[in-house]
């Protein structure tokens, strides 16, 4: 096995990230044309172990940020607000309450003459 200069600054690494975040944003962007999208957050640990430095631009007008996510993810940074968005498509919750009293009617099975058969009841555990 060579030790190349690809091999030894892990350059195949950092063109699969590109790539990778290339796509993210892509797809970002394609599914909110009315953010306006800025950077990249990764965890701090995945910056230094990439050798990248937080602040620099990885892709053309996108700037890394280290904010503090999970490890082998990476999120992009945009100034629409996606939590406002989802709290618009929560419904509604209404107590349902009905106009009128009902009394419920209880059905037995068994006998006609007043000889009801009931299951024994139950006992924990079940």
């Amino acid at each position: 096995m060579t030790a190349g200069p690809e091999n030894s600054t892990g350059k195949s690494k950092v063109a699969y990230l590109l790539e990778r975040l290339a796509q993210g944003v892509a797809a970002h962007d394609r599914e909110n044309p009315g953010h306006h999208t800025w950077g990249v957050g990764m965890s701090a640990f995945d910056i230094d172990r990439l050798g990248l430095e937080e602040g620099e631009q990885i892709l053309p007008g996108i700037v890394l940020q280290a904010d503090g996510g999970v490890t082998g993810a990476f999120r992009v940074l945009c100034d629409g607000d996606h939590d406002g968005e989802r709290e618009e498509q929560q419904e509604e919750v209404v107590d349902a309450v009905a106009e009128q009293d009902r009394e419920l009617e209880v059905i037995h099975t068994g006998g006609g003459d007043g000889d009801r058969a009931y299951p024994p009841p139950l006992r924990p555990p079940f």
